[in-house]
């Protein structure tokens, strides 16, 4: 008897949990539990400063199970189409967006706030002018002058961001993807499972927006909207001319990934509901040191466009895994990094850290000068000698995956003020095809090579400040 992809796939992830070192279960809370009850294909600008790969070919394939980019799966429940944006709920949405425009380089393009009529909230959106990336700040205004009528983003509540500002600081509430349609999404994610936390709602000029629960306090946002509609963020919001402002070429999110306790329970909950299929994946003995590991699974719609990473920690080690670091200090599962893509990734960091020491976002260490030997063997045909000594100066890790997809990343430290929120930078290079540019989102796979370098980078980084694990009656507290 045949089962279907979304047996399977459970199977897969039942087995990956029996396989992988020993993730003890946390106390704290999940909000994805398990519950009874069409394909794009993106084409990408081209890389001009790197030299081509002529390793993928255009035409679909069978899935295989687990096998990064190895088919064009169609498991999704919902037409899911790519990333919209990324909220974050904070006392001051002003500060925040400032910063992480400054540092990043994504003009202000858009505000709901008091003078636009928005008495519940203020709310600021910084987008790139060379993709789709944006980022939304929201936070309420004072309690004796919110009107809640008033919220441009319906789903919107000051008490409920209060505590989550209290509890978590500056940290990513909710993981917006645009879908062909907002009341499908909501609806088929909530019959296979999926908790609700805001129903469907009309917002004006043909835009839908709804959100079921994905992890501890975030939630995953469906956006819908006809092409070509008049209005450039949702409606609601007033446009912003950002004269003269930068932009470093940050063009999409690449992925986004969340520290959860217990891995198996959450991607089997996520896959259910979204149908999304297992890209990679990866476990503690393979990634990790001789002083503590982490286990890693990477979820992915149908086209590739929408990668979700998670990760859990690895118990019974010498050192506390960073990831239990950052449980320990975010104060329960949440978004770990934002992976941003660039289609320069050398010029993009220049330009970063030129803002690193005055107000910006800074980098990890670079890795040994030994490690760029390995990397013009691996990587010598796609890289000119130019280039890897870039890479070099700024610890631009170099990997390729199996079928010759090459991928370019670097870390950031913590981008808030605890040791939890890190931003990545990625470029993946593009292959020629019958000699047109072709990519599929993810390509060159998610870097196993260097996962382990990462790896080492962040727990060094996590030694800097070496502080203690909360004691267990804090930890009770947020289970």
């Amino acid at each position: 008897m045949m089962m279907n992809a979304h047996a399977q796939l459970a199977l897969a992830f039942s087995a990956f949990h029996a396989h992988r070192p020993n993730s003890k279960v946390s106390t704290m809370r999940s909000r994805c539990t398990l519950r009874p009850r069409h394909s794009n294909v993106v084409l990408h600008r081209q890389f001009p400063t790197l030299k081509k790969v002529n390793t993928m070919s255009p035409t679909p394939t069978a899935a295989v199970a687990g096998s990064e980019g190895a088919g064009y799966p169609s498991t999704d429940r919902f037409d899911v189409l790519d990333f919209h944006h990324v909220e974050f709920w904070c006392a001051d949405a002003a500060s925040a967006a400032g910063r992480f425009s400054f540092g990043l380089g994504l003009p202000f393009a858009a505000q709901s706030v008091l003078a636009t009529g928005n008495t519940a909230h203020a709310s600021y959106v910084l987008r790139s002018t060379t993709g789709s990336l944006a980022f939304l700040f929201s936070a309420p205004y004072a309690r004796h002058c919110t009107d809640a009528a008033a919220a441009t983003v319906p789903s919107f509540s000051a008490d409920t961001a209060r505590r989550f500002t209290a509890d978590y600081g500056l940290a990513v509430r909710a993981l917006a993807v645009r879908v062909s349609d907002a009341a499908e999404a909501f609806s088929a994610s909530v019959d296979a499972g999926a908790g609700s936390a805001f129903a469907p709602a009309d917002l004006g000029h043909g835009f839908v927006m709804a959100e079921v629960e994905l992890f501890g306090d975030v939630v995953l946002r469906f956006v819908s909207y006809p092409d070509g509609a008049d209005v450039s963020f949702m409606p609601g919001f007033e446009n912003v001319t950002s004269s003269g402002s930068p932009d470093f070429g940050l063009t999409r999110f690449d992925h986004i990934a969340a520290g959860v306790p217990d891995l198996a329970s959450v991607a089997s909950c996520i896959a259910g509901f979204t149908g999304f299929h297992e890209f990679s994946n990866f476990t503690g003995e393979k990634v990790g040191t001789a002083e503590s590991a982490l286990n890693g699974v990477v979820l992915s719609n149908n086209a590739d466009t929408v990668l979700l990473t998670l990760l859990e920690p690895v118990h019974g080690t010498k050192r506390r895994s960073q990831v239990q670091t950052f449980l320990d200090h975010h104060g329960g599962p949440g978004v770990q990094h934002l992976a941003m893509a660039s289609d320069d990734l050398i010029g993009t960091l220049r330009e970063i850290r030129a803002r690193s020491s005055v107000g910006g976002f800074e980098l990890l260490p670079p890795p040994p000068p030994s490690y760029y030997d390995d990397v013009r063997r691996l990587a010598g045909d796609a890289l000119s000698e130019q280039q890897i000594k870039e890479c070099e100066e700024l610890g631009v890790l170099v990997d390729r995956d199996d079928r010759g997809g090459v991928v370019l990343q670097v870390f950031t430290k913590a981008a808030v003020d605890r040791p939890t929120l890190l931003l990545e930078f990625v470029q993946r290079i593009e292959c020629v095809e019958s000699h047109k540019e072709y990519q599929r989102g993810g390509y060159g796979g998610f870097a196993k090579g260097n996962v382990n370098q990462i790896f080492k980078s962040i727990e060094d980084y996590d030694k800097s400040f070496d502080t203690p694990a909360p004691a267990a009656s804090l930890l009770n507290k947020i289970s």
